[in-house]
């Protein structure tokens, strides 16, 4: 019993972990998209950010070990790719930047409703 309770911690803590980055991470977008005519580095810099976690979330989703079902792996693909697509649109001023706010907002949802993020 002793051991299921630390491996539940353990999942509490790195799912609470993984939310604090894309809370923090979708923060920092929309913070620098509001400021980017006057500090378009600075926005650049949060698009690329944005980019690396969707990179991370699937190179994570690509490991063998990663328990999801191949259809949610199938959905954060997709939705990594178009958030590549959408990033480079965005930075030839072809493309705004809330949808991918958005995504990440639906993220962050998905994340709390399945449970507590402690």
């Amino acid at each position: 019993m002793r051991g299921y309770a630390e491996h539940s911690v353990t999942t509490r803590s790195d799912r609470r972990s993984e939310y604090e980055v894309i809370a923090r991470v979708t923060q920092e977008l929309r913070d620098k998209a509001v400021r980017s005519r006057s500090n378009f580095p600075a926005f650049a810099e949060a698009l690329h950010t944005n980019r690396k976690l969707w990179t991370a979330l699937v190179v994570d989703i690509a490991d063998d070990a990663n328990p999801f079902p191949k259809e949610l792996k199938a959905r954060i693909a997709y939705l990594a790719k178009f958030t590549n697509h959408q990033t480079r649109r965005i930075l030839k001023d072809k493309a705004s930047v809330m949808p991918l706010l958005e995504i990440n907002m639906a993220l962050l949802r998905g994340l709390k409703k399945e449970g507590p993020v402690t």
